[in-house]
């Protein structure tokens, strides 16, 4: 007697099953959260070396280049971590 996983309709009843019961993995719902934060510190790292200069232009330039390069290192430490 065959079982019912040799039949042809079982076989497309658990395809849909299956189908409708996968994890979604758009985009949108994997979407980082590493270029918002580089954003942030990007801002962060244009304040700290204005004010921290007087408005020198050169350390306000390095101050936002490290402040979006360390955000976006925790950004992606954090994706890595939350996935």
């Amino acid at each position: 007697m065959p079982t019912s996983h040799h039949r042809k309709k079982h076989k497309e009843h658990l395809r849909h099953f299956q189908h409708t019961h996968e994890p979604v993995t758009t985009k949108a719902a994997t979407g980082g959260i590493a270029g918002t934060i580089a954003i942030i510190g990007l801002i962060l790292g244009i304040a700290v070396g204005y004010f921290a200069t007087d408005g020198v232009l050169l350390w306000t330039a390095f101050g936002a280049v490290i402040g979006g390069l360390l955000g976006f290192l925790g950004g992606r430490y954090f994706d890595k971590v939350n996935k």
